[in-house]
Parts: structure tokens; sequence; C-alpha cells
């Protein structure tokens, strides 16, 4: 029988150490793939929904518009709302995660409190739903452009970075989404979730182009993050890049970095005080 000096001579030196960052992230990882190995079928609606949309409006209306220039080149209807559906799924498979769940896990399943009941900080659990966020919307994007393959919408090999893009396009509109909702105090504040994707989802040249609106609500709408990350996809997909590329990839990292200083700093408030 082991005596109690043994024993405190055995743990004496065992004390939690801090995780390292790429440690907690995939711990973070690995805990919510556990949670969602029987609820698949969440990951395929949403895949779904994106490509109903290119069947009913990409190749519906298709049939009677032919098409627009984009970047001074000819493409077809199918091929410039294609990849606006990408940036779509990216958006909306990062949203869910960072927005409903993760309230429900704050507010209600106090998960983050038994999170930093161990050697996890609140950078951890922040980095880790939002690399969670990023894997959800990565895998509709990922679908979604196999769907694209399939149907020859895509014309250059720039496409090989598209799904880097929309996982982009997931660190922006996850973390921000991740931000606000840390400021909501109910489910009935997540109809200002619908009330900002839908218009954003509708006008951000996803199924016309920039040229169609006046000057001045034109250069409003260029300044949306789903339409950077719209234009990042398609001058992708077809291969027409320009300095607009450039421009979406500073803009989009740029949102996802300060979403997650602030989702920490939301969060150390919350639960740290």
């Amino acid at each position: 029988m082991i005596s109690a000096a043994t024993l405190r001579a055995a743990t004496a030196g065992a004390q939690p150490r801090p995780l390292g960052a790429g440690e907690a992230t995939l711990l973070l990882l690995q805990r919510n793939l556990l949670a969602y190995r029987r609820a698949w079928y969440v990951f395929l609606t949403g895949f779904l929904e994106p490509v109903f949309y290119l069947f009913s409006i990409g190749i519906g209306v298709g049939k009677i518009v032919h098409g627009f220039d984009f970047n001074g080149e000819p493409i077809g209807y199918r091929e410039f709302v294609a990849p606006g559906m990408v940036a779509a799924s990216a958006m909306n498979g990062a949203l869910l995660d960072a927005t409903f769940n993760f309230f429900f896990k704050l507010k209600y399943n106090k998960l983050f409190d038994q999170m930093l009941a161990t050697p996890l900080s609140t950078l951890d659990v922040a980095r880790g739903e939002l690399a969670w966020s990023l894997l959800r919307g990565g895998v509709y994007s990922a679908a979604f452009l196999v769907v694209m393959l399939a149907m020859g919408l895509i014309d250059s090999w720039w496409a090989v970075l598209v799904l880097p893009a929309a996982l982009l396009i997931g660190l922006a509109f996850g973390a921000v989404g991740m931000a606000l909702t840390t400021w909501m105090r109910s489910w009935q504040d997540f109809e200002y979730v619908t009330l900002s994707t839908m218009p954003l989802f509708l006008f951000s040249a996803t199924f016309f182009p920039i040229t169609a609106f006046p000057d001045w609500l034109r250069w409003v709408v260029e300044c949306t993050p789903l339409y950077r990350g719209v234009v990042l996809c398609r001058e992708l997909t077809t291969g027409a890049l320009s300095w607009g590329s450039a421009v979406s990839v500073v803009y989009l990292m740029a949102m996802g970095l300060i979403g997650l200083a602030v989702v920490r700093r939301r969060l150390d408030r919350l639960l740290l005080t």
C-alpha cells in the first residue's frame, strides 16, 4: 500500500503546465469533433443551401442572363454566380458556430468556465472555437468547389487558392461574429445576425455586378467584407486577377485579427472578473 508521504513525493512536481497555442487548438478541435460525431447531417444541410442557390439562380436565371464582363473578360452567368456562393458558404459556415453555438456554450452550457479551470486560457478558447468555425466553413467551401469542378465552372489554375481564400473569409466573419456574440443577451438578439447577413448575401455582387449600383452605393458595397470575399473568389476561379485580390486579403486578415483580439478581451471580462 502506498503511503501518504510517498504519494506526496510522487506528485510534488506534477504541476499544471500552460499549453502551446497549437496544442490547445488541436485539443479543442478534438473536443468539437467528438461532440459532432453523431450530427454529421448538420454539415450536409449547410452545404446543400448554396448548391440549391446555384442550381435555381445560376442555372435557371442563367438561361435568360447570358453573362457579364468581369475585369475586362467575358464571363458566363453560372461562372459569375458560383464563386459568390463559395464566399457565402464560407461566411455562413463560420457564423453558425461563431454565433449560435458559441452563445450556447458561453451563456447556457458554461463550457468555457469549465475550460478555464484547466491550463487553457481565454485566448486558447477563442482560437480553438475560431478554428472549429473555420473547419466548418472550409468543409462547406471545399464540397462546393467539387461541385463547381464537376460542372465545369472553374477556368483557371488559380482556383487552387480558393479554399485558402474561403478560410480567410471564415476567419474574418467567425472572429467578428464571436466578438459580437459576447454582447448578446438572449436568443432574440440573433435576429440582428440575419438582419446583417441577408443584405450582405444579396447585395455583395453575388448575383449581379457591382456596376449595377449607383456610384455612391457602389463605394459602400465595396467596403463590406462579403464583397471583398466574393471578388477574391471570383478572381481566383476566373484567373482575372487584379490588385483587388491583395486588398481583399489584407482587409479580411485585419478583420479576423481584430475580431480575435476583441473576443479575448471580452472573455477575460466575462469569465475572469
